[in-house]
């Protein structure tokens, strides 16, 4: 039997590997995981009752791109955020979870060719592993550009070769950054657009984390994209209900951007799309128009920032988050780092080399782990005493 060779060289996945690294080993303690993001603090409690009251939706088939009352939410989401005005009719999509966005946006959006050459997606390096697939699935070189101390956390894509530039088409990147927890400035903004102008590509803007930051909220590249100037279609955005309201399980994001952009994703999810079902379309509509619980859950994260900045603040070359949830902790060598820390606390943490790829010999991520504050305080508090304890020893 035949199988494609598209994703035959592809390393084994994060969470098999970590599973590798940890469980033939005994945890040190009662296991305290901090390996990987699924938020923990309450969802509105609401949210239910609005599932419950909405019910007789599951006997229908759901609207692919959305519901109305969901696609005025979020667009009434972007004006209060952001202030630009989008139409919900032609600029906004509901996702069935952010993942499914940034993966098909690569299908739908980037060409064949360009300038008669494969194209390149560019990506950071860490990055979400589905940057990759998706380029690799549209027959595109991802092009893995160091996110590193060197340069800010943030990858440096204006440095790249005229030749690479020239084939791109499209850039992927995450603000605040998973796993840096560092924020894209407006003037990093102005000039990623300014590059994708340049070169005629798109950007791929996953803002998943843009609502957990400490007192200053994320600069958002569709706020940059109208202060510039630029063709609606040349930014691509994504949010996701999973962090900013606690809520993984409903899988509910959206993808907006300018009117030619969201009909091509809306033509290929007619095709092949799995949209959310309706009563959870309407859950999602109420969460996206209500901030009272986002504001809550964001104090909730302030206090572990500060929790973090106690406990670690005397550590060499530790870098409090600006923003996301995620510490990213410099260490000698991570899977070493991460298995002792396992074996002797039982706190689960994951190795930063398992974010990323080798580049020319080089792994940027693995002299890190990556530690989410996603459970409540008191857990948290003490998963962060033992890394420090473990790990850094006074």
């Amino acid at each position: 039997m035949m199988f494609p060779e598209r994703f035959s060289n592809l390393p084994a996945h994060a969470w098999p590997r970590l599973r590798a690294l940890l469980d033939v080993h005994e945890g040190g303690g009662t296991p305290i995981h901090m390996t990987i993001g699924e938020p923990k603090h309450a969802f509105p409690d609401w949210v239910t009752d609005v599932i419950v009251k909405n019910a007789a939706g599951f006997n229908s088939y759901p609207p692919n791109e959305g519901s109305p009352e969901l696609r005025s939410a979020i667009a009434g989401f972007v004006q209060r955020r952001y202030g630009v005005t989008l139409d919900p009719d032609s600029q906004v999509m509901a996702l069935n979870g952010t993942r499914e966005g940034l993966y098909n946006a690569a299908m739908a959006l980037c060409p064949e060719m360009k300038n008669g050459k494969r194209p390149a997606i560019l990506m950071p390096n860490p990055f979400y592993q589905v940057y990759m697939i998706a380029a690799l699935s549209v027959s595109a070189d991802p092009i893995m550009v160091p996110a590193t101390l060197e340069t800010g956390h943030l990858p440096d894509f204006a440095g790249l070769p005229e030749d690479v530039l020239n084939r791109t088409t499209a850039a992927y990147i995450c603000s605040p950054a998973n796993p840096q927890g560092v924020v894209a400035t407006r003037e990093y903004w102005a000039e990623l657009i300014a590059l994708a102008e340049k070169y005629d590509f798109k950007v791929f803007a996953d803002e998943c984390y843009s609502e957990i930051y400490r007192d200053r909220p994320p600069v958002g590249a569709i706020q940059v994209a109208k202060e510039v100037g630029a063709d609606p279609d040349r930014i691509v955005i994504f949010h996701s209900l999973s962090k900013r309201s606690n809520l993984p399980g409903l899988r509910s994001g959206f993808v907006a951007s300018g009117t030619n952009s969201i009909r091509e994703v809306r033509q290929l999810r007619n095709y092949a799309g799995a949209p959310l079902p309706l009563p959870l379309q309407q859950a999602a509509a109420a969460v996206w128009n209500d901030e009272t619980h986002v504001v809550e859950n964001r104090r909730l994260y302030v206090e572990k920032y500060d929790i973090a900045d106690r406990i670690l603040g005397n550590v060499p070359g530790y870098a409090s988050p600006d923003a996301g949830f995620f510490l990213w902790l410099p260490v000698s060598d991570d899977e070493t780092a991460a298995l002792k820390l396992w074996r002797e606390t039982g706190v689960r943490v994951l190795p930063g080399g398992y974010l990323a790829q080798d580049v020319a010999g080089k792994n940027p991520g693995k002299g890190y782990i990556r530690a989410a504050m996603v459970a409540p305080k008191a857990e948290t508090a003490r998963g962060i005493e033992l890394i420090r304890d473990c790990l850094y020893p006074q």
